[in-house]
């Protein structure tokens, strides 16, 4: 590849992080379009207004979370950065993946524009990336294998395929926990090489650190909706836990953007028929606007606001290096 299509590439890339903020967006309009603001409003005003507040503290503490994902792969390839950095990076690759899917693609597209200009190369950002994708899958794989002792099977015997799916998703969750572990006890400080990049295989402490984080990650997350729900269904937490994590794993692997409609499904299928079905989807409603429109307004807002404060910072070094060059050549030629 030559030098100028390699630049193309790379502005690209880092001009798609936006692109992604938009389809973000467009994913949430598009979701809510059939729903007026006094829909959105009712749904809300019937979850208790504390239940509301502790909904917005669980998914603050959940995106926080998310941000150590960052911090966690900025250790493993030895990169380092300013605390705010990797959070800002962290919480708004998260609040756009979240929305428009393809965590890879879309949150990684906007940690490339973020990280590159903070003199993290390129092959380090894709090695964050896939730990960082290690991490979710090693947290979510340990909940759906708790979970899956915990749920009462029979809310799913009216589905032949959920039930199926279920089953898979406890093997293949139980298979991934089991290799991952294996291969940081027996292939410690060895590494695999995938195309130019080489990955170091991570220690078992990391591994235990990744799989603590990915777990509460998705509690946190978890709790969200639990504290939407609760007021129109008594379910224990457990088994609320293990149903979330599976309906959230399924949405992931079937990837449509934020499991829209996959997600919902789910949940409505497994609860008891007589329980009122539009106070659930109301509560998953102010769920999906608390964990995903709400923090991609506010990580989208810090964003752009350092942006403009970037382009100000750049125009301003610009302005003094044009006031020094004159003043230099003069004080050459006077030299001469």
């Amino acid at each position: 590849m030559s030098v100028k299509a390699k630049r193309l590439f790379k502005r690209l890339v880092s001009y798609s992080g936006i692109f992604f903020f938009i389809l973000a967006a467009g994913m949430l309009w598009w979701q809510l379009r059939n729903y007026s603001l006094s829909d959105i409003a009712h749904a809300i005003l019937d979850i208790p207004f504390i239940n509301l507040v502790a909904a917005c503290a669980a998914c603050l503490l959940g995106y926080l979370a998310l941000a150590l994902y960052d911090l966690l792969a900025l250790k493993y390839v030895g990169g380092k950065v300013s605390w705010w950095k990797w959070m800002l990076a962290g919480m708004l690759g998260f609040a756009i993946s979240n929305n428009a899917g393809h965590a890879v693609v879309s949150g990684g597209a906007i940690r490339y524009r973020l990280y590159t200009r903070w003199r993290i190369r390129g092959g380090d950002i894709l090695k964050m990336l896939t730990i960082s994708g290690l991490t979710y899958f090693l947290g979510a794989s340990a909940i759906m294998v708790i979970g899956y002792f915990m749920i009462p099977h029979d809310i799913f015997q009216n589905s032949v395929g959920l039930s199926f799916g279920l089953n898979a998703l406890f093997i293949i969750c139980g298979t991934v926990l089991i290799t991952y572990f294996a291969t940081t006890i027996f292939f410690h400080k060895k590494s695999i090489k995938i195309g130019e990049l080489k990955f170091q295989i991570p220690s078992t402490e990391m591994a235990f650190k990744q799989t603590i984080l990915g777990i509460t990650d998705s509690v946190l997350a978890g709790l969200v909706l639990y504290f939407c729900m609760t007021p129109f269904v008594q379910i224990p937490f457990g088994t609320f836990i293990g149903l979330f994590v599976i309906a959230q794993t399924t949405g992931v692997f079937s990837q449509v953007p934020g499991g829209i409609g996959v997600f919902e499904s789910i949940f409505l299928i497994a609860l008891p028929d007589s329980i009122d079905k539009a106070n659930i989807f109301g509560a998953l409603l102010a769920y999906r606007i608390i964990y995903y429109l709400l923090p991609l307004i506010g990580a989208g807002s810090l964003f752009f606001i350092y942006e403009r404060w970037l382009r100000s910072r750049m125009k301003k070094w610009l302005n003094e290096a044009k006031e020094k060059i004159p003043a230099k050549i003069k004080s050459i030629k006077i030299r001469k």
